[in-house]
């Protein structure tokens, strides 16, 4: 299984709506893409004060990497992330992305 994990640094003054926006049209897309396990996202808590910058992130489960390729190629997600990096400090540069490879019970425990 791959975590598909992105941290967003958003830019001063950026609307939590905008990126809430972002973020329902990206769990529409996950729904249609076959692979897709869960999309889930949120703000940073940061309770270990190790991530200030990065605001909001979401973590997509994806069953390997053929699907994590599926969505990554999609143009809806294209789309969906070049409006993501407008609303993030450098743009492409204000976003963190892990792509954690995991076995599928580490996931559910």
């Amino acid at each position: 299984m791959i975590l598909h994990s992105v941290y967003c640094n958003l830019r001063s003054g950026v609307q939590s709506n905008a990126v809430t926006a972002v973020f329902q049209e990206l769990d529409t897309l996950c729904k249609r893409i076959d692979g897709v396990l869960s999309f889930e996202h949120g703000p940073n808590r940061d309770f270990e004060a190790k991530s200030p910058q990065f605001a909001v992130g979401f973590v997509i489960r994806f069953t390997d990497r053929h699907a994590l390729e599926q969505y990554a190629e999609h143009p809806i997600h294209k789309e969906l992330g070049a409006q993501l990096c407008t609303l993030c400090v450098g743009g492409a540069d204000g976003i963190m992305v892990f792509d954690l490879e995991v076995e599928a019970a580490q996931a559910n425990a």
